[in-house]
């Protein structure tokens, strides 16, 4: 039978098997959630053991974040030369043995290098997933199925989160790391058996025995046999990553960029530095790892509201009124008095408005980049914005030994959401 088995995903109801890849892709999602969230639970532990100052530590937080902005640059240029599960499954043997290997570190350099190396792995599967998302998903839920995929990340730091600080209150900090490695080794096998490669990328290279693969991904879909391939011209399969700064995709790459870094600055402040903050006020690894975890309950509960938000409004708009507000309890958040009622209230909000607007950016990603430069476009602008995850710990870090309070750290740092909000309203797209 000739069909285009891309306009038939788009357009029918989603089946049994695309759900449930993206609920593998909503898990995998939370192995990046607690991947990143790892070294700030554990930093208290490292900083106690190897009497590390703050800023330091403040060197040492954002180390995994420089890998992923490498990996995912690198990563999504390759996942879509070379598809998005061969490079998923890839990145999650890099991230296994990277977590495997950091809890043998017997100095910075060495933590760093490894955490770096796991980054690696890290930036690169957050590319594959997005567009693996928006490509199994119909266009009518590609918002809401790119939310669920996005709140994995919170969700994953909030379940991953309380085994973390019950295992904090038991074993040392290197207990952290091994979690971290068994969980991201069990998702191997489920992506190797469970998530064909997707036809949207297969029909686009048709690389060798595409329709043979394309028929069998549809079937397992439930769809019949793709007959033949639709044609696609020679020079649309050879299009790759430059065409992100092609006159019609310029525009669009350089805001969603800009945006998502000035989002990612603010944001990362909290998830890097709670854990430290509140432990430096006298309260136990474990119950500062809790407000870090209150974050998380409020990214999952922002996510899946703006998920379902999106099949009523505009996604722009929500996006940007999510990471405004989300600046503003960032800064309420440096104001709190040494409290962890008050902390953890506050944290709920940061999380709430904060991870909504990540993952309102990440759907934003989804609709703007067509499927020859999806993963390379997501790669692009997520390893440029974790520009902003690096700096922002390191730049925390260094205020903080200057002499500057937690309430002028947190106004200061708190700027970069409200700046991403201002920059997100040039942003002009097709609808879906």
């Amino acid at each position: 039978m000739n069909y285009d088995p891309r306009e038939t995903l788009d357009k029918a109801p989603m089946g049994r098997l695309q759900m449930l890849i993206i609920f593998i892709m909503f898990g995998l999602n939370g192995i990046d959630g607690f991947d990143v969230l790892s070294i700030s639970y554990a930093s208290p532990g490292i900083a106690a053991e190897w009497n590390l100052d703050r800023a330091a530590l403040g060197m040492i937080l954002p180390m995994e974040l420089i890998g992923m902005a490498l990996g995912s640059i690198l990563f999504g240029w390759i996942a879509d030369t070379l598809g998005r599960r061969s490079i998923s499954l890839l990145c999650l043997v890099m991230m296994a043995f990277g977590m495997l290997m950091t809890p043998t570190s017997a100095s910075v350099a060495q933590l760093s290098a490894w955490r770096v190396f796991t980054g690696f792995g890290l930036g690169g599967l957050l590319a594959a997933i997005n567009a693996l998302t928006a490509e199994y998903s119909c266009v009518r839920r590609r918002h809401l199925c790119v939310a669920i995929m996005s709140i994995g990340y919170p969700v994953g730091g909030i379940l991953w989160g309380k085994l973390a600080t019950w295992l904090l209150t038991q074993y040392e900090w290197r207990s952290v790391f091994y979690l971290g490695f068994g969980v991201t080794a069990l998702f191997i096998p489920v992506v190797y058996f469970l998530v064909p490669e997707s036809p949207h990328w297969l029909v686009r290279k048709q690389p060798r025995a595409a329709l043979e693969r394309v028929s069998r991904a549809m079937q397992r879909l439930g769809h019949p046999p793709v007959g033949a391939l639709p044609e696609v011209s020679l020079e649309m399969r050879r299009k790759s990553m430059g065409d992100l700064f092609s006159p019609a995709l310029l525009p669009i790459t350089l805001i969603v960029t800009v945006a998502y870094f000035l989002q990612i600055t603010s944001y990362y402040f909290i998830l890097k530095w709670v854990p430290k903050i509140v432990a430096d006020m006298g309260f136990s690894a474990a119950s500062a790892g809790d407000v870090l975890v209150f974050a998380n309950i409020g990214g999952a509960v922002g996510g899946a509201t703006l998920g379902l938000l999106t099949l009523r409004f505009d996604l722009r708009k929500l996006t940007i009124a999510v990471m405004a507000l989300g600046g503003v309890c960032i800064a309420l958040f440096g104001q709190m008095p040494a409290d962890l009622t008050a902390m953890s209230a506050v944290a709920v909000l940061c999380g709430l408005f904060g991870n909504t607007a990540i993952v309102g950016m990440f759907a934003l990603f989804a609709q703007a980049f067509p499927t020859h430069v999806r993963a390379s476009g997501t790669g692009f602008s997520v390893g440029i914005g974790r520009g902003g995850a690096i700096l922002s710990p390191i730049i925390a870090g260094f205020l903080f030994q200057w002499g500057f309070s937690l309430p002028a750290v947190s106004m200061i740092i708190s700027t970069g959401a409200i700046a991403g909000a201002a920059v997100l309203c040039f942003l002009k797209l097709q609808k879906a």
